[in-house]
């Protein structure tokens, strides 16, 4: 090997050899030309065995497929591009990762200084490129710095994505100057001494996670804590405690909470029945699906409490009275009001009966009925990516809460981007069966994502499109309204007629149609590979069924108090 390594190599080595220390197993990369050396030391990495190396040539999609690994693995996953646009379109993934707490690492290739703001190509001020979305950002160089701070930025840059100082994981940008020559030295196999890390591979700089705060565990006293509790739990949920997760609560599906929560809860709450009301409501997360929950949150009658585990916490409407940092340590000493809690349970099960009956009476398919029978159909120790929009909605609305699912959604912002990219690097990392419900907008979003080189990871994913033939969503908002109607299909219903299976044919990925609840069922079953499953339907209906699924289920609710208090 040569004594000496060109700056652009050493430095791209000396980063990946870090990022390897510091615990990084996977890493996404899109090709170009700035980035040449740290892709040229990411692949020896990955021939190594060192790390799991993936290519893309879509740096949306990119940046989303590292969101999925770093999501379901719970390890920092950086994503590599050149620099320009290229960098830029790695920004809806950022902040997915920054609302969400994924562990993303934005490595963008940079020109050097002396090139900035001289006209030449391609090249952009990548210095705050993402604003404030992310928790740490620094630019490293070629020639300047060396071994120890190229090192010591790597091991900065990995404890604020893990949020070891702050409690608040979340994503980090490294800009890394390079300059020619962008390519390795020939006969350049290893690190020269004066550039290798610490001995026995560990990290350069170890920064264990904060320790727990110094203070006495918060305790409350009955009048602290009306006996009528309700827990509502959206994405992001801490872990709570047991004597907490026994309380009535409604969960969304990305919760860790949602297994065991009220079935049909949001349509108990929609339905507005004096006594189910609760007195006080702990949010854990952050619930955005369902607008009944965000109409009790701002209800001025009703107190509101908030845990988290992170310095921002949910309060849209400014009502939280408390904010705690991590759940009580123990149970306040009031004991929950029994009565009110199976009157909300009884509540639950009429409505979860009405609203199963109208679905089988309904044509099918509907996306709730789909929603409701894929979940059903999954198979134990199965992973489940939920696109926005309506499939989130269909499947936290219909489906029968199942604690043997791992659910994953990308509700940081909500955002239908990469979502495609997204189920396939959960599964990846998924240690099982996969899968995805998306819409067909969502699909058609991220349809590079089924653009896999033939010598990169293919995980086992089963990906059911309900296709629509448009934003089936606006259907139920105020613009599906009948007054709105001459204007509503060009610009909200947006009807695209793609032939989903010609474009999945186009990027060699298997696709099937199905046409009942018995031929869903027997798609699902687990099969090698990338697969699609299309559901096509007519959204023509869905205002109206919805609204005759809300007067149904009220009915039932409203029928089920009734009962209890005869």
């Amino acid at each position: 090997m040569l004594a000496t390594v060109n700056p652009s190599a050493a430095l791209a080595a000396v980063l990946v050899d870090e990022l390897v220390a510091g615990g990084v197993r996977e890493a996404v990369v899109c090709p170009g030309s700035r980035n040449a050396p740290l892709s040229f030391a990411l692949h020896a990495a990955g021939a190594a065995g060192r790390l799991r190396l993936h290519v893309r040539i879509d740096e949306r999609g990119a940046g989303f497929l590292a969101l999925g690994l770093a999501a379901r693995s719970g390890r920092p996953v950086p994503v590599v591009c050149t620099s320009g646009t290229a960098a830029a379109n790695l920004h809806p993934a950022v902040l997915e990762a920054h609302h969400a707490g994924v562990q993303l690492l934005a490595v963008t290739a940079d020109r050097p200084q002396e090139l900035r703001g001289t006209g030449a190509n391609q090249t952009v001020d990548q210095s705050g490129l993402y604003g404030s979305a992310v928790r740490f950002e620094r630019t490293v160089a070629a020639g300047a710095g060396g071994n120890a701070s190229w090192r010591s930025t790597v091991c900065r840059a990995l404890a604020a994505a893990r949020g070891a100082l702050t409690s608040d994981p979340g994503p980090v940008h490294l800009n890394v100057a390079l300059r020619p020559p962008l390519v390795p030295d020939a006969g350049a196999a290893d690190l020269p001494e004066s550039l290798r890390g610490r001995p026995g591979g560990r990290p350069w700089t170890e920064v264990p996670p904060r320790a727990p705060r110094d203070r006495e565990p918060a305790v409350f006293t009955p009048e602290e804590w009306p006996a009528r509790t309700l827990v509502v739990a959206g994405h992001g949920s801490p872990v709570v405690p047991a004597w907490l997760a026994a309380l009535p609560r409604v969960a969304e599906p990305g919760s860790p909470l949602w297994a065991g929560s009220l079935p049909a809860g949001p349509w108990v709450l929609g339905a507005a029945v004096e006594e189910l009301r609760p007195e006080h409501v702990v949010v854990v997360g952050r619930p955005t699906l369902h607008r009944p929950v965000q109409g009790l949150l701002a209800d001025p009658a009703v107190r509101v409490t908030v845990l988290t585990d992170r310095p921002q916490w949910t309060d849209v409407a400014a009502t939280a009275s408390t904010v705690l940092h991590g759940p009580p340590a123990r149970p306040p000493t009031a004991q929950p009001d029994q009565e009110w809690a199976a009157a909300l349970h009884a509540a639950a099960a009429a409505a979860s009966d009405a609203l199963n009956a109208a679905l089988d009476d309904a044509p099918w398919p509907t996306g709730l009925a789909v929603a409701r029978d894929l979940v059903a159909a999954l198979p134990r120790g199965a992973l489940l990516v939920v696109g926005s929009s309506n499939p989130i909605r269909d499947v936290a609305l219909a489906a029968a809460p199942r604690a043997d699912l791992t659910v994953h959604a990308n509700r940081g912002v909500a955002g239908i981007d990469g979502t495609v990219s997204t189920a396939v690097g959960a599964a990846l990392a998924h240690d099982g069966p996969s899968y995805a419900l998306l819409g067909d907008l969502t699909f058609l979003h991220d349809a590079t994502g089924l653009v896999i080189g033939p010598q990169e990871p293919r995980p086992d994913l089963t990906i059911v499109v309900f296709n629509d033939d448009g934003g089936g969503i606006f259907s139920l908002l105020e613009q599906g309204a009948s007054e709105y109607a001459c204007n509503f299909e060009r610009i909200f219903g947006t009807p695209h007629g793609a032939d989903l299976a010609a474009l999945c044919a186009a990027t060699g990925t298997r696709h099937t149609g199905v046409g009942s609840r018995e031929e869903l069922a027997k798609a699902l079953a687990p099969a090698p590979g990338i697969r699609v499953v299309e559901i096509r339907a007519d959204r023509g209906g869905l205002r109206g069924l919805h609204e005759a699924l809300r007067a149904g289920v009220r009915g039932a609710v409203h029928r089920a108090v009734s009962g209890l208090r005869g």
